[in-house]
Protein backbone atom coordinates (compact mmCIF):
# COMPACT_ATOMS: atom_id res chain seq x y z
CA UNK A 1 0.00 0.00 0.00
CA UNK A 2 1.52 3.53 -1.06
CA UNK A 3 2.13 5.60 1.96
CA UNK A 4 0.38 8.24 0.90
CA UNK A 5 -2.80 5.88 1.53
CA UNK A 6 -1.74 4.87 5.21
CA UNK A 7 -0.62 8.87 6.22
CA UNK A 8 -4.38 9.21 4.80
CA UNK A 9 -5.86 6.65 6.51
CA UNK A 10 -4.09 7.83 9.83
CA UNK A 11 -5.06 11.01 9.80
CA UNK A 12 -9.25 10.26 8.53
CA UNK A 13 -8.91 7.56 11.31
CA UNK A 14 -7.83 10.18 13.79
CA UNK A 15 -10.07 12.83 12.51
CA UNK A 16 -13.25 10.98 12.59
CA UNK A 17 -12.50 9.92 15.93
CA UNK A 18 -12.22 13.37 17.43
CA UNK A 19 -15.17 13.99 15.98
CA UNK A 20 -17.02 11.46 18.29
CA UNK A 21 -15.69 12.08 21.71
CA UNK A 22 -13.58 8.80 21.49
CA UNK A 23 -10.69 8.49 24.00
CA UNK A 24 -8.51 6.06 21.62
CA UNK A 25 -8.47 4.63 18.28
CA UNK A 26 -7.04 1.78 16.14
CA UNK A 27 -5.78 2.68 13.06
CA UNK A 28 -4.57 -0.17 10.32
CA UNK A 29 -2.20 -0.44 9.05
CA UNK A 30 0.94 0.73 10.89
CA UNK A 31 4.55 2.25 9.24
CA UNK A 32 7.49 3.67 10.41
CA UNK A 33 6.77 6.54 8.78
CA UNK A 34 3.47 7.07 10.74
CA UNK A 35 5.03 6.27 13.92
CA UNK A 36 7.23 8.85 12.76
CA UNK A 37 4.09 11.54 12.22
CA UNK A 38 2.45 10.16 15.51
CA UNK A 39 5.91 11.19 17.55
CA UNK A 40 5.42 14.68 16.28
CA UNK A 41 1.68 15.00 16.96
CA UNK A 42 2.52 13.65 20.16
CA UNK A 43 5.03 15.73 20.74
CA UNK A 44 3.14 18.95 20.53
CA UNK A 45 0.53 17.27 23.03
CA UNK A 46 -2.38 16.61 20.09
CA UNK A 47 -2.25 12.66 21.05
CA UNK A 48 -1.53 10.94 23.97
CA UNK A 49 0.77 7.68 23.86
CA UNK A 50 0.59 5.20 20.91
CA UNK A 51 1.95 1.70 20.97
CA UNK A 52 1.97 -0.06 17.47
CA UNK A 53 0.83 -3.60 17.75
CA UNK A 54 1.91 -6.23 15.83
CA UNK A 55 -0.58 -8.50 14.58
CA UNK A 56 1.95 -10.67 11.89
CA UNK A 57 -0.62 -8.76 9.06
CA UNK A 58 -0.08 -5.08 8.35
CA UNK A 59 0.26 -4.15 12.10
CA UNK A 60 -2.11 -1.45 13.78
CA UNK A 61 -1.64 1.47 16.10
CA UNK A 62 -3.91 1.94 19.11
CA UNK A 63 -3.94 5.64 20.21
CA UNK A 64 -5.10 7.88 23.05
CA UNK A 65 -6.43 10.75 21.79
CA UNK A 66 -6.79 14.00 24.16
CA UNK A 67 -9.72 15.76 22.55
CA UNK A 68 -7.17 18.74 20.88
CA UNK A 69 -7.52 17.96 16.92
CA UNK A 70 -9.85 20.21 15.44
CA UNK A 71 -8.83 19.32 12.11
CA UNK A 72 -5.93 17.22 10.07
CA UNK A 73 -5.15 16.03 6.82
CA UNK A 74 -2.88 15.16 4.20
CA UNK A 75 -1.42 17.53 1.58
CA UNK A 76 -1.70 16.11 -1.48
CA UNK A 77 0.46 16.57 -4.02
CA UNK A 78 3.41 16.75 -1.85
CA UNK A 79 4.87 20.42 -2.06
CA UNK A 80 8.83 21.38 -1.31
CA UNK A 81 9.12 24.05 1.29
CA UNK A 82 12.55 26.03 1.39
CA UNK A 83 13.61 26.78 5.06
CA UNK A 84 12.02 30.64 4.56
CA UNK A 85 9.08 29.37 2.74
CA UNK A 86 6.90 28.12 5.86
CA UNK A 87 4.16 31.20 6.29
CA UNK A 88 2.93 31.17 3.34
CA UNK A 89 1.96 27.72 3.71
CA UNK A 90 0.93 28.44 7.67
CA UNK A 91 -1.48 30.87 5.83
CA UNK A 92 -3.31 28.13 3.37
CA UNK A 93 -3.54 25.59 5.77
CA UNK A 94 -3.62 26.73 9.45
CA UNK A 95 -6.38 28.81 10.67
CA UNK A 96 -3.92 31.22 12.20
CA UNK A 97 -0.47 31.89 13.06
CA UNK A 98 0.88 29.80 15.67
CA UNK A 99 -2.07 27.58 15.85
CA UNK A 100 -1.37 24.21 14.75
CA UNK A 101 1.59 22.71 12.74
CA UNK A 102 2.40 21.58 9.70
CA UNK A 103 4.58 18.03 8.99
CA UNK A 104 7.75 18.46 7.01
CA UNK A 105 9.56 15.74 5.92
CA UNK A 106 13.46 16.48 6.15
CA UNK A 107 16.82 15.45 5.40
CA UNK A 108 16.87 15.02 9.62
CA UNK A 109 13.58 12.90 9.60
CA UNK A 110 9.96 13.84 10.17
CA UNK A 111 9.30 17.10 12.28
CA UNK A 112 6.89 20.20 12.97
CA UNK A 113 7.22 23.37 10.35
CA UNK A 114 8.28 24.70 13.70
CA UNK A 115 11.20 22.84 14.19
CA UNK A 116 12.35 23.01 10.90
CA UNK A 117 12.49 26.29 11.07
CA UNK A 118 14.18 26.81 13.79
CA UNK A 119 17.11 24.24 12.60
CA UNK A 120 17.07 26.18 8.91
CA UNK A 121 15.86 23.18 7.44
CA UNK A 122 13.20 22.89 3.89
CA UNK A 123 11.58 19.81 3.57
CA UNK A 124 8.55 18.53 1.85
CA UNK A 125 5.41 19.12 3.23
CA UNK A 126 3.01 15.62 4.48
CA UNK A 127 0.10 17.09 6.57
CA UNK A 128 -1.31 19.65 8.49
CA UNK A 129 -2.97 19.22 12.17
CA UNK A 130 -4.94 22.73 14.74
Amino acid sequence: MPALNVLSNLFTTLYNNETRRKKECIVIPSSRFSSDVLRTMQKYRYIGEFEQIDDARAGKFRIQLLAKITKCGIITPRFSVKKDGYLDWERQYLPAYSMGLLVVSTSEGIMSHHEAQERGLGGILIGYVY
